[in-house]
């Protein structure tokens, strides 16, 4: 019965493997039309590197973010632009849609839209938490959704979801924050297996530390949601930390990771997860190897 059914996998496993091969062969020749991305978060950082990097590559992009003005530096490249509010049904349908009557396909979507609520979990208001995990996970979800119909149509399709080490770590105040990567980490396991039947496949991105805003944002609001009261002094410290850290030139350039996602998207056989950036594999060893006695005293000396 074992020796069966292993047989049975292992046939079904190579002829995928097969057919994916043929289908990559196909592509790399040029027999199949410009692959169009979808980049949400694109207005800056990580985004706004890897929308440039995949035009240059000869993929069709479409960066996405609230703002379009925010966007020019990418129209002026000839990467065209489409507003997303990833927290509104409407906007996410709408952006989707866009794409589709002008492209007919997506075929790699980039998850990268976010931001880190940082305070201490008592000071937090639950509507702010919900807000988190509405631009974190929950609009992600639903644009990823929308996408593959036409991805397992096409029996094709990259999806890049930009976690973080924090997905895989904890800091103080940042329990949120933190909740939501955790949360994607698992999430996109489960897609990633029930998807690659259809020749899609699912990547994690790890990122460390990366010269973006993002660190000086969540720094100040840290300072606003737990400056005062009975986290005062310790929230003020770890903010001062994380501010000065995030304006440090040991940080990792954006286009690094750039670099990371294309490789993602234009490898036969990408890895499920790719971590990168200043500190993110020696801060991922200690927390995997050392425990959470050793790590909490590791970030009682970082505050």
């Amino acid at each position: 019965m074992f020796f069966g059914t292993y047989c049975y996998f292992l046939n079904q496993t190579l002829s995928y493997s097969s057919f994916k091969n043929k289908f990559f062969n196909q592509t790399q020749k040029g027999n199949t039309m410009q692959r169009v991305a979808l980049i949400t978060g694109a207005s800056s950082g990580i985004g706004e590197s890897a929308a440039k990097l995949l035009q240059n590559n000869g993929f069709k992009v479409y960066g996405a973010a609230r703002r379009i003005q925010n966007m020019k530096s990418l129209e002026e490249k000839g990467i065209s632009t489409v507003a997303l509010d990833i927290t509104k049904e409407v906007s996410i349908l709408d952006c989707v849609h866009t794409i589709l009557e002008k492209e007919g396909k997506i075929d790699v979507l980039i998850n990268n839209a976010g931001y880190g609520s940082y305070g201490a979990v008592e000071d937090v208001s639950l509507d702010e938490a919900r807000h988190q995990f509405e631009v974190n996970m929950f609009g992600l979800a639903r644009l990823t959704q929308l996408v593959l119909p036409g991805m397992r149509k096409h029996q094709f399709g990259k999806i890049v979801n930009i976690s973080s080490i924090g997905g895989k770590i904890y800091t103080p105040f940042g329990a949120w924050y933190h909740a939501t990567k955790h949360a994607l980490e698992g999430w996109s396991d489960c897609l990633r297996n029930e998807v690659k039947p259809f020749g899609i496949d699912v990547v994690v991105v790890e990122p460390g530390g990366i010269k973006t805003p993002w660190g000086q944002i969540a720094a100040d609001n840290l300072k606003k949601t737990s400056g005062k009261g009975a986290y005062a002094e310790q929230a003020i410290k770890y903010a001062d930390s994380m501010a000065e850290m995030y304006s440090s030139n040991q940080l990792t350039d954006p286009e690094v990771i750039g670099k990371i996602i294309l490789k993602a998207v234009t490898v036969k056989q990408p890895k499920t997860r790719y971590a990168k950036g200043f500190m993110a594999k020696p801060t991922l060893f200690i927390r995997k190897w050392f425990g959470d006695r050793v790590y909490d005293k590791m970030l009682k000396l970082m505050a």
